[in-house]
């Protein structure tokens, strides 16, 4: 068996969280490929190592002193290695760098030194081989990621001795440093365990898995157990705060499990996401989670024999396209459909949409509702579940919350209710304590 793992900032800040990792390693000898972030925040008002290279970037674009900022990096990591006896070569890589910055380096080369150098330091701690990211993760020249050439150079590279990789950056064909967006390790690390046809990638961070509802909502939400990557995804796009889209996709792509841990309590299991489970989650619980979203607008628009009329659709939707309005959902009803826009999309094309739309689909009448959330309840089979669209209007009802908008996914994976934002975290507490407790 082979786990490929991912630590995050928060895990490589200091060296007592280092001690943490090397427990988490040695613990079970089939993780052996471990992927790092640049050291994150320490305490509340501590800096990560990633925002404090963008700030020396910045400083020497504009020509102000960044040598103090540069000293600040150099001495984290310093003190880590030191605080860990660990015999590291640091001052010729940062003597290095010094020079490059004096002479010449991309924003993105000069940022991804704090995942480089955490690697340094990690494989020396852990004993294992250090991997640069840009001796195989390969981008094509639109930044896209060459899995082709990507993947056969990472199975070369690797050996039974466990390796240590930077994440958050690669090399372009031309041989310069392009980084991923901010929280690219998740990507690298996913890519590292969907090359090398890991059983399990392992994302560790500061949470023990995914939650099942927003924390600073509902007081103590239990932690989602497991989801498949469908959920994940419904639970993503609705607002929960889990890993994006792009990072899970490499691994779902090869069928490899995601588990989500936490450093700082590595006996808890986490969220285990795969791509289905045969066996059936607690019973009585259908819900994966609860999730959601402000600041959308409602453009509802009416018109009588426009459910038996051909093209109407289409031309709706096409004015929102010339108006660069994205379309988020779309509830319809008998010569009436609603179509539900971000709200800072809408506002500035309202008059332009609203003409169009007249000119082409001659509406008896088109109004908007704005300060509207979406919440979402996100599960599986819920199609089959009698009764929980009746269950959810009767609890909302209970605590007088207006539903403006109701509608259940064709995947059968979630059902949406669109509410007025000041009853946003009510609805969001009411769904919970009717579906979970």
């Amino acid at each position: 068996m082979l786990k490929a793992l991912k630590f995050g900032g928060t895990s490589m800040a200091d060296a007592a969280q280092y001690r943490k990792i090397r427990d988490i390693v040695r613990s079970d000898p089939s993780r052996r490929i471990v992927v790092v972030s640049a050291a994150g925040k320490r305490f509340s008002d501590d800096n990560k190592i990633t925002d404090l290279l963008y700030l020396c970037f910045a400083h020497m674009k504009y020509g102000v002193e960044y040598d103090s900022i540069f000293q600040t990096i150099r001495s984290r990591y310093l003190e880590i290695r030191d605080e860990l006896g660990l015999s590291t070569d640091l001052e010729s890589d940062f003597d290095r760098l010094k020079e490059k910055m004096e002479t010449g380096i991309s924003s993105e080369e000069l940022v991804s030194r704090g995942e480089y150098f955490s690697a340094r330091l990690m494989a020396d701690f852990l004993g294992f081989d250090f991997i640069d990211a840009s001796r195989w993760l390969y981008f094509h020249y639109d930044g896209t990621v060459d899995q082709e050439r990507s993947y056969p150079a990472l199975r070369e590279l690797v050996t039974d001795r466990g390796a240590v990789i930077p994440g958050f950056y690669g090399v372009m064909p031309d041989g310069k440093i392009r980084t991923l967006s901010r929280g690219g390790s998740d990507i690298t690390g996913a890519l590292a365990a969907a090359a090398l046809d890991a059983d399990v990638y392992e994302n560790w961070t500061d949470v023990s898995g995914i939650l099942m509802a927003d924390p600073r909502i509902v007081e103590n939400p239990k932690t989602i157990d497991r989801a498949t990557y469908s959920e994940l995804r419904q639970l993503s796009y609705s607002g929960a705060q889990v890993l994006h889209e792009m990072t899970v996709f490499p691994v779902r792509e090869k069928g490899i499990p995601l588990n989500i841990r936490n450093t700082n309590d590595p006996e808890h299991p986490g969220t285990m996401i795969s791509e289905e489970f045969s066996e059936l989650r607690e019973p009585g619980r259908f819900i994966t989670g609860i999730a959601g979203k402000k600041d959308y607008s409602i453009v509802t628009i009416s018109k009588k024999g426009m459910a038996g009329a051909v093209g109407t659709l289409r031309a709706i939707v096409e004015c929102f396209e010339q108006n660069t309005i994205p379309i988020v959902y779309t509830p319809t009803g008998i010569d009436v459909i609603s179509l539900v826009v971000p709200t800072e999309k809408l506002t500035p094309h309202l008059y332009s949409l609203t003409d169009d739309l007249r000119t082409r689909i001659h509406p008896d009448r088109i109004k908007v509702t704005d300060n509207i959330a979406i919440v979402a309840a996100v599960g599986r089979k819920m199609a089959f579940r009698a009764g929980t669209s009746g269950k959810i209007f009767a609890a909302l009802g209970e605590k007088g919350i207006n539903i403006r908008m109701i509608s259940q996914g064709p995947d059968e994976l979630n059902i949406l209710v669109g509410v007025d934002e000041k009853d946003y975290a009510t609805t969001i507490r009411v769904l919970y304590d009717a579906f979970v407790k």
